[in-house]
């Protein structure tokens, strides 16, 4: 790992946040990783990676990571959590101890340089107890409903290696490229989201289209 970190350093082999390949590894280390599919911007790197592409800073620059967390297995993601630490907030704070959960977003945490977590869930079914923290600890997430969040999570899962800016490595597991391009298309479109950030979500669709079609053809739609 040490050698293949240095020669991904060397090569610049690396595209994705340092910050935020330290938080899939802690995942991992922690056993946490199976509660989790990364939603979102950030997914856009496990597509590149995949495809041998690298995209556009404009479509890929965010400075928060969308953690998809799987409502159906709480109490097993409860039992793994306590082995590991006393709150999601806490392990999350072994890679950067300045992440705090935001007062009035607590499904957030952000540290001293801006960088935000978010976990949201699916909408709440009769099955599931609402709303939920992660711990019992009373300082930490609280995760928010999310519109059409079943659907990834329900959707066909994608994983790949992506490779930090300083040359760190981890597997990073989010849903099949097709099942992102609807799902930006749909946001694209919504009515109440800004401006911006819809034109950006037309572009990650057309950019994962693109790469889908011209160089991962072996995945289908």
């Amino acid at each position: 790992m040490i050698k293949h970190e240095r020669m991904n350093r060397a090569l610049r082999v690396g595209t994705m946040p340092n910050i935020a390949v330290a938080i899939l590894g802690r995942l991992a280390d922690a056993g946490l990783s199976d509660y989790f599919r990364v939603v979102g911007t950030h997914a856009l790197y496990a597509y590149e990676a995949a495809a041998g592409v690298r995209f556009a800073s404009a479509i890929t620059a965010t400075r928060d990571i969308d953690l998809l967390w799987d409502a159906r297995k709480r109490v097993m993601f409860s039992e793994r959590l306590r082995q590991d630490s006393p709150s999601m907030l806490a392990a999350l704070q072994k890679v950067d101890k300045s992440f705090q959960i935001i007062e009035d977003q607590k499904y957030t945490a952000i540290n001293q340089d801006g960088f935000e977590v978010d976990i949201i869930r699916r909408v709440a079914t009769p099955e599931d107890p609402h709303p939920i923290r992660l711990s019992d600890a009373e300082d930490d997430f609280w995760v928010v409903q999310a519109k059409r969040a079943d659907e990834l999570m329900n959707a066909p899962e994608f994983t790949e290696m992506v490779v930090a800016e300083n040359g760190a490595m981890a597997r990073l597991t989010t849903v099949h490229p097709s099942v992102f391009i609807t799902f930006k298309r749909w946001m694209s479109k919504e009515p109440d989201r800004d401006p911006l950030k819809r034109r950006r979500d037309a572009m990650q669709a057309d950019a994962v289209e693109w790469a889908l079609n011209e160089r991962l053809p072996h995945l289908g739609s």
